[in-house]
């Protein structure tokens, strides 16, 4: 009996019974905070508790779910894609911005401005089906290799993020990606990735249209914006694609932060989270300078606010999927 007894206790110290919903990252206040909150909001004795119809997060996808240096992997996406279509004919880079593109000129087409970006998306992103433009992207993210890291870009996606949503949704959590993203750009990777499927997907938008084509219903792709899903875009995209306020909203920049504002506006507990990219060793270091991923209104009032400031650095264990 007593040996029975004493192998029983060394299982349970073997295998705990608790296992750690989050083991990416680091035993900080920050993983302590996190867990603390989905634990009341989920504990039915709790005042707080929340019924799991509205448990609901909201996530931001460039710079919060996987990386965004040295631009959006879906910029350059697009300038593959012009480069790959003007090499087969090359009258159609007739503009300063796609000839830079077709040169895969990465600063360039930066340089261009707004109306530059605009050609290149337009050209390299419409005139396909969704299904054949969703086709088109994974075949990339299968392939495309970041130029520092080695990684493929769908491998640089952040373990512990892909924690948080697990946990999430292991306590009946609904997650969400609300990004200024391309809506089928996303939706080619993230239930993949994130396990987050192509109906919990809100993004940026073009004008689609209806056709049929060679007897086949499609939906194609235009060049007109139709929405952006981005700063004030991000509540208006949460209420038209959702219908019901966040209680966790999660971002990275200061584009992210009226997605914050308005779910912490809510009644009842409510959790914002900002991860500040403080780890230049193992991913990049960057917040108030830059073209991409600017945190500076975040970190001024965010902590005043109530939210939760995620150091990468100090907080996680590791950063990608892929790799150690």
């Amino acid at each position: 009996m007593k040996s029975l007894l004493l192998s029983l206790a060394l299982g349970f110290i073997a295998f705990p019974l608790f296992a750690d919903p989050l083991p990416s990252w680091q035993d900080t206040e920050t993983k302590a905070r996190i867990i603390a909150f989905v634990e009341d909001v989920t504990d039915p004795s709790s005042e707080n508790y929340v019924i799991p119809a509205d448990r609901i997060a909201t996530f931001d996808n460039d710079g919060n779910l996987w990386a965004e240096k040295p631009v959006y992997f879906q910029l350059i996406f697009a300038i593959d894609r012009v480069s790959q279509l003007a090499a087969a004919d090359p009258s159609i880079a007739r503009s300063d911005a796609l000839k830079a593109a077709a040169a895969r000129d990465y600063e360039a087409v930066i340089k261009s401005g707004k109306e530059g970006l605009i050609e290149v998306m337009a050209l390299s992103h419409t005139g396909l089906g969704t299904e054949d433009f969703i086709a088109a992207a994974k075949s990339w993210l299968d392939s495309a290799v970041h130029p520092q890291t080695g990684l493929r870009y769908r491998d640089m996606t952040y373990q512990p993020m892909v924690e948080l949503l697990r946990y999430l949704r292991d306590e009946d959590f609904q997650t969400f990606i609300v990004s200024g993203g391309g809506i089928h750009f996303i939706r080619a990777y993230a239930e993949e990735a994130y396990g987050i499927p192509p109906q919990n997907v809100v993004g940026s938008q073009t004008v689609n249209r209806y056709d049929v084509v060679d007897g086949v219903p499609v939906i194609v792709k235009e060049p007109e914006i139709f929405f952006v899903d981005d700063k004030v875009g991000k509540p208006v995209g949460i209420d038209t694609h959702i219908g019901k306020r966040p209680i966790i909203a999660s971002g990275n920049s200061d584009s992210d932060f009226q997605m914050l504002e308005y779910t912490a506006a809510g009644d009842g507990p409510r959790l914002g989270l900002l991860l500040h990219h403080t780890d230049a060793e193992r991913e990049f270091a960057y917040d108030r300078d830059g073209h991409v991923g600017v945190l500076s209104l975040g970190l001024d009032e965010g902590p005043g606010r109530g939210w939760l400031v995620i150091d990468m650095a100090r907080d996680w264990r590791r950063i990608y999927t892929a790799g150690p």
